[in-house]
Order: structure tokens, then sequence, then C-alpha cells
């Protein structure tokens, strides 16, 4: 199975995460930097593109911003992430001159992704880089980004990017064997069995999983299986390994059978519906009866505003809202037809009655099936 997959595998991003990259006095690990990047150019010399995302620009730079730790408050964040971000591109471009290659540094917002234009934008840069051989240095723009330092976190970026870009596989990269049954325990020092192979994640997949214990790390276990989701969900491979195990790339590549492998929905999700699904924040809810949840789930249908039974938040005109079931059950996310003041006063009611009740019917549809992704 692994075999399969790898040999059909042209596009990877690769997600380095700071506890990997980075030692117990907050220094970068330039040895593992150096090591990773030569796995990154093996690759690239098979033939395979590379984007890399890593984290560490923080705490590369806690140490010279004259921080023992991670600080709490946002300014003391972003001096470390300027301080440590030109440290960590310096090394990388250094390393992977070492392969006669160039890495070129792209620091994103989940702004840059959600808004149309910059999101097509960024993604023929990045189909540029790659077509001329560079590879790619992803991280989050810290300094500016104020949302992506306070609830985002690399894991989510490297979805983002990986759903972006359409790659066929995201490597996570941690210092955990990958998904085990049980979370370690610092007390105890014990854990669960390693889960080799996830085909589909449920909420019971989601109860393995626990929150990062490290000062230094934004994510952690729950975030690495949110952005394997979403990479699934688009219909690509995600992959969770430990990247302090020696050739860990290589041996991924080669089909060892080495960290959690999560299989991928059958269908690959176009690139306007992917935009749809993960890119755009929710404006608010829209909730259907249950005839429409049914036509929405199995049958490929639009939705019209009979079957919509309950509005929630303020939204307008082509603003991406969530599709929920009468019990509350998200079936998908789409873009609206109509602001949500309209669509109370149209909820329930037949196509026919929409001209009198607004004056014109612009739409017979609430949602067009063409922009509504499944859940």
């Amino acid at each position: 199975m692994r075999r399969t997959w790898v040999d059909h595998t042209r596009r990877v991003v690769v997600k380095i995460g700071s506890r990997v990259l980075v030692d117990e006095q907050h220094l970068l690990d330039e040895q593992r930097v150096r090591a990773l990047t030569g796995q990154m150019a093996a690759l690239r010399a098979g033939g395979r593109e590379v984007i890399c995302v890593s984290s560490g620009a923080i705490a590369a730079g806690l140490r010279e911003l004259g921080c023992s730790s991670r600080p709490s408050d946002l300014p003391s964040l972003q001096a470390a992430a300027a301080l440590g971000q030109s440290r960590l591109i310096g090394h990388y471009r250094r390393f992977f001159a070492e392969h006669d290659l160039v890495a070129a540094q792209v620091l994103l917002s989940r702004a840059d992704l959600q808004a149309r234009e910059r999101h097509l934008n960024a993604r023929n840069t990045f189909n540029r880089l790659l077509a001329a051989g560079v590879v790619p240095i992803v991280n989050e723009n810290d300094t500016v980004a104020v949302d992506e330092i306070r609830v985002g976190d690399n894991d989510l970026l490297s979805a983002l990017v990986a759903c972006l870009v359409r790659a066929d596989v995201l490597v996570l990269l941690t210092t955990a064997d990958g998904l085990l049954t049980r979370p370690p325990r610092a007390s105890s020092g014990t854990a669960g069995e390693l889960v080799e192979v996830v085909e589909h994640i449920t909420s019971e997949t989601h109860a393995m999983a626990g929150d990062s214990e490290s000062p230094l790390a934004t994510g952690g276990m729950r975030s690495k299986l949110h952005a394997a989701e979403m990479v699934t969900k688009a219909g690509e491979h995600a992959v969770i390994a430990n990247g302090c195990t020696p050739d860990i790339l290589s041996r991924i590549f080669a089909g060892e059978r080495v960290g959690t492998l999560f299989e991928p929905r059958p269908q690959r999700l176009r690139g306007r519906k992917r935009w749809i699904a993960f890119f755009n924040h929710p404006r608010g809810d829209i909730e259907v009866d249950a005839g429409a949840a049914t036509a929405l789930r199995t049958d490929g249908r639009s939705l019209l505003a009979v079957g919509v039974s309950g509005v929630r938040g303020t939204f307008g005109k082509g603003a991406a809202v969530r599709i929920v079931d009468p019990l509350g059950v998200e079936i998908g996310r789409a873009l609206v037809n109509y602001p949500s003041g309209e669509l109370i006063r149209i909820a329930g009611c037949r196509s026919s009655e929409i001209v009198k009740i607004l004056g014109c019917c612009e739409y017979e549809e609430v949602v067009h099936r063409d922009n509504f992704v499944l859940s």
C-alpha cells in the first residue's frame, strides 16, 4: 500500500516542528537542519518537488532577545520571530547550496491564502518556484500576523499550503514516532502503541491525541490530526513521523512502514472547492431540515430556500457559511447566494414565493451545488 502511493508521489510538503530543529538551549540544531535538508535534496534529486514548512523562527530568536523560555506577550513573540527567521532561512540556504539547490523564503498569513486573488497569486508563485527547481521554505509571517501566533500553528499552515499547491502528500515531522493509541504522559513516561495506518479520521482517532507539552511549540498531536484530516479530505495522503529519526524522509519515500500513514478520500477536490472548504472562515450557519440534509449529503443537490430551517450569524451575499443538519452536525461548507437578512425572510419558502417576499429572485438556489463542499 505504501509502495503504491510513494511511487505516484511527485509533489511533497514537509513540515518540520520546532522541537525537531531546536535544542534544549533554544538554539537551532544545525546538524539536524543539515541532515533534513540533505534528505529533502535527495527527494528533489529523485524527481520530486519539495516545499518545506519550517517552524523554529521564534525559538531560534529567543537567546538574542535575552529570553530563556517562550514569552507569552505578543510583541516579544514577534520580535523573537524577526530575529530568528533570518537565522533559520540562512541555514536552509547554506545547506541546500551544498546540494546545488536554491532555497526561497515564503512568509504567509492566513489572510494571504483566504482572499481569492492573493490565494491564486500565492499558488502561481509556488508553481513558478518549483518549476525553476527552487525549494520554497515557508513560515507564518509571525512579525505581523497576530492571529497566527495566538491561535494558529504551522501544522495548519502546512495543510493549507499542501491543499493550495495540490501536493500528493503532507509529511508532518515531530518528536513522536507517529499517532499513538494513547499519548505519552510526562509523569509515567508510558504511551500507547503506534498506529501505522488510519483509513478514516474519526472522533475515536482524535481522542488518541494530546496537546503539545513543549514551551517552544504551539501545536501537538491534536493539531497534526486536524492538518492530516484537511489534507485527506482534499484527496491526498498525510504522514506523521519522528523528525529526529535518522534518514526519516528517505525511509518514508523508500516505502518503509515508519510513522503513521493517513489514507485520503477517493476523489481529489478541485482548487475552487478547496478554497471554499479550507481557506474561508465561516461567517455563520445555515440549518437545513432532514430532507435537505439528505439531498446535500447523498444526492449532490443544491440547497433551496424551502429546505432552510434556521439562520445564525450575520453575513453578506457570497460569504462562506457552514451548512448544518437539524442536530447541528456540519454537513459541509458553502458560498451563499443571499445575505443573512434576506435568507431569514425566505427560509422555508418555495422558490416561486421568493419574488413576492423580496421583490425579485436573483437565484433559485440558496447554495448552488458547485459552491458546496461536503465535510
